[in-house]
């Protein structure tokens, strides 16, 4: 059996975990070393660190510090890994604990967070989903029954202090263009609320002060929430500081394309067996700026599917020039108020488009002046006919409860 170097203890806080760490920083510690071709266990937290609960309640997403996210296990240092090496990342597997056989998805309050479609569903609202093996299903939104495709949403190497110093000044800059808009245009250090692994004394402060939101993805991977990261895809991840400091976390037992919820995928606490190599001076080779990957061989098989068009035309009839973020919310819409019609609420179609196996797909970005986005949602997820015919939609779901909404405290 493959050892677990890094253990949480869901009871703990996370900010008791010196092998833990929520910011991204060149100085953080490594957790633990390896060396090539080993293969290890990290267990990890859901990206709260247990901030959401399992219960009807939505008023701890409502509340969540988003500035405490998200809790990464790790740095793991690489023997012999050095600044222009390729780290390769093999997913041998990833699993949910058996202590914690569910998992949630949620709306951030548009005061909060706020999400792709926060216009529409600018409240907080959460659904619980329970593991059955390799599926899922919910007492929130009933009538789907669905297989999961476990990935990491949160993967990445430490960045070197000038790759840190880049990332800082150029989203600093960018939230200075509109300081006030919420939600915010980007997130800046947080240092009241930074977990820094294994430092302490002065030498952590001043990291905290600078280390980088785990929010975004950036160059060098991070939060790129791909779903098909799973079991058997190899992550080629560029290096920058001697190491690697390979860190991972935000697990997601299921998610459709985009996480368009924001907390948009089946969240959960988990564990993943990996097994690492280099490919020494690898980023010159193969010019490697961002990460690439070879994808998870096992996919849920789902072979039938209705597919909403969007195109960068918005829910006010404005014109957009070839946006493919504006057509891809369009899809999404559309595929909302078609799920309406089978007795679904708008926040249960919403949340189902999280984290259901859904495709979404840039189909044009060619024919000005619009862009076209698809959204591919799989039929065979529902326990009745979700196709068009000439009779007409029938409201399956009646008489359910929506899902838990929190209001915003006034």
């Amino acid at each position: 059996m493959p050892e677990t170097l890094i253990k949480v203890d869901l009871k703990q806080s996370p900010y008791e975990n010196e092998m833990v760490h929520n910011r991204w920083h060149p100085d953080i510690p490594m957790a633990c070393w390896v060396k090539p071709g080993d293969d290890f266990v990290l267990e990890t937290y859901d990206w709260t660190g247990g901030a959401i609960k399992n219960d009807d309640d939505a008023a701890d997403v409502r509340d969540v510090d988003l500035s405490t996210v998200h809790f990464l296990s790790g740095p793991v240092g690489v023997e012999g890994a050095e600044p222009g090496d390729l780290l390769v990342v093999d997913l041998l597997d990833i699993g949910a604990r058996d202590d914690s056989l569910w998992g949630f998805n949620g709306f951030f309050s548009k005061t909060n967070g706020g999400g792709f479609l926060t216009e529409h569903f600018p409240h907080a609202q959460k659904s619980i989903w329970d593991f059955e093996g390799m599926f899922t299903k919910s007492r929130h939104i009933p009538g789907v029954n669905f297989a999961g495709l476990i990935h990491p949403g949160l993967i990445g190497c430490l960045p070197d202090q000038k790759m840190l110093d880049m990332w800082n000044e150029r989203e600093v800059d960018f939230i200075a263009t509109q300081p006030d808009r919420v939600p915010p245009l980007a997130n800046p250090p947080a240092p009241k609320t930074a977990h820094m692994g294994k430092m302490q004394g002065e030498a952590r402060d001043k990291a905290a002060a600078e280390g980088a939101r785990t929010v975004p993805p950036r160059e060098h991977g991070g939060n790129c929430d791909i779903k098909d990261l799973s079991r058997g895809a190899k992550i080629f991840f560029p290096v920058y500081v001697k190491g690697a400091g390979l860190s991972v976390g935000d697990l997601h037992f299921s998610q459709g394309d985009g996480e368009i919820t924001f907390c948009g995928a089946i969240e959960m606490a988990g564990w993943v067996h990996m097994r690492v190599s280099l490919i020494k001076g690898g980023m010159e080779k193969y010019a490697i700026k961002n990460p690439i990957f070879k994808p998870s061989p096992i996919t849920p098989n789902y072979k039938d599917y209705v597919i909403f068009e969007g195109i960068s035309v918005d829910e006010e009839g404005k014109q957009h020039y070839l946006d493919v973020h504006v057509a891809y919310r369009q899809a999404c819409l559309n595929a909302i108020e078609y799920l309406k019609k089978f007795g679904y609420s708008g926040a249960q179609a919403y949340s189902l488009l999280g984290t259901a196996p859904v495709q979404g797909h840039i189909s044009g970005v060619v024919d000005i002046p619009n862009a076209c986005a698809t959204l591919w949602l799989p039929t065979e997820i529902f326990e009745f006919d979700i196709n068009p015919n000439a009779s007409g939609p029938t409201k399956f779901i009646t008489g359910t409860a929506d899902l838990p909404i929190a209001y915003d405290k006034v």
